[in-house]
């Protein structure tokens, strides 16, 4: 993975040599010297670009991956809430049917009560076929018969008594049997339903220990990707400090070359006492120029937006860039309105590292920073503090006005 990533190192190391490599007149590098410096630069640029290809590539792939995970997690979620449901209709039945059991036990337990008493009754008028005394006996009844045909009657009478007895318990003992028969019917499916009920709570063990897994996952890819994503911000700030670093060696070989190098210019570079043409602009010696006030910025961010700050401890959008080029010898104001107005005005087409550029945002022109290139600027933003902002796309795209000024 980003097999290049370790070049940045030593394009950090040559971006912080810039204001070094700079600083001295002009002439004092040879063109050999300066041509090599340039080669390296291209190589170095050259060895981001790839870098950022593949970040860009691994965070496409991230983000996909992402995608996949979270539909594989929403069908984890919907599986776990299908058999919660589940569970919660199995056990209402449970419930149901250990009522049931507890219903059909007290039914066989009447049936067995009345069957004892039924007993009870027929073991006493047996005896009592035995027995003479108090109460009168089925022989009594029989053997009191007035004549043969009155005999008769009473056997068949003692007899429907009997088999209506004999009925009755026959009856009751298939009572009792088809509620045991239904009890073991309900026992049954109560044990498959507590088996059930058994099977569906390690289903929803093991889906929630999918769903802990892919949470996991799912952690794990967004700290890739925002370590990817940090990565890449990173590559685009060290590929515009080398652009920077870039247009200074262009500079300084077109310096070189020239026949009659413009004093005023090259004086400018790398910041030897003069005045500049330029409104509002004051150079001072030993200073490193508009690389260094390029570069000024990078170690301070995240400083807070501090209205009317004009240092590391919190800066304004206006303090900071009038800040950043002090640090190169270059004294511009610091206000948003005279900075409008400071050194040369510059197309939009044609603006270059180190230019300030100016936004519309509560007010004309109501916000500054310095250019960086390759659609980049830093600057104060209220909302985030002292940052690397893109200038293409989205808010700042629709806020800037295209105003532009130089002080070289």
């Amino acid at each position: 993975m980003l097999k290049k990533v370790i070049f940045t190192l030593t394009t950090a190391t040559v971006v912080g040599l810039s204001s070094t490599l700079f600083t001295g007149v002009a002439h004092a590098e040879t063109i050999e010297d300066l041509e090599s410096q340039q080669s390296q630069i291209q190589e170095d640029r050259d060895a981001i670009k790839a870098d950022l290809s593949d970040a860009e590539s691994e965070i496409a792939d991230v983000l996909i991956e992402l995608e996949e995970l979270n539909k594989e997690i929403e069908r984890v979620d919907k599986a776990l809430k299908e058999n919660e449901n589940k569970m919660d209709e199995t056990q209402d039945k449970i419930s149901e049917q250990e009522a049931e059991v507890e219903k059909l036990e007290e039914e066989i337990a009447e049936l067995e009560e009345a069957i004892e008493k039924r007993y009870e009754i027929l073991k006493e008028r047996a005896i009592s076929l035995q027995q003479s005394g108090g109460e009168i006996t089925y022989l009594e009844v029989i053997f009191g018969a007035q004549d043969f045909g009155d005999f008769i009657n009473r056997v068949q009478a003692v007899n429907k008594i009997t088999d209506s007895d004999t009925s009755l318990i026959e009856q009751q003992e298939a009572d009792k049997k088809e509620v045991e028969t239904k009890q073991d019917e309900v026992v049954s499916k109560l044990d498959d339903l507590k088996e059930m009920e058994v099977e569906i709570k390690g289903m929803l063990a093991t889906i929630e220990e999918q769903k802990s897994e892919n949470e996991v996952k799912k952690d794990d890819l967004k700290e890739k990707e925002d370590n990817l994503v940090a990565m890449k911000n990173e590559l685009e700030v060290e590929d515009s400090k080398l652009a920077t670093l870039e247009k200074d060696v262009e500079r300084s070989l077109s310096t070189a070359t020239s026949p009659a190098p413009n004093t005023t210019v090259a004086s400018a570079s790398v910041g030897t006492d003069s005045k500049s043409d330029n409104n509002n602009v004051t150079r001072t010696s030993g200073s490193g120029g508009v690389s260094t006030a390029i570069n000024a910025g990078f170690n301070h961010l995240g400083t807070p937006y501090v209205w009317g700050g004009k240092s590391p401890s919190g800066f304004d959008c206006s303090g900071f860039v009038s800040w950043a080029f002090a640090q190169g010898g270059i004294s511009i104001p610091s206000s948003t309105s005279a900075l409008a107005s400071t050194g040369s005005k510059v197309s939009a087409s044609n603006m270059q590292p180190g230019d300030i550029v100016f936004f519309d945002t509560y007010k004309t022109n109501g916000h500054v920073g310095i250019y960086l290139g390759g659609g980049q600027f830093i600057g104060a933003q209220n909302s985030t503090g002292l940052a690397v902002a893109d200038m293409t796309s989205g808010y700042w795209a629709d806020k800037f006005s295209g105003h532009v000024r130089s002080v070289r």
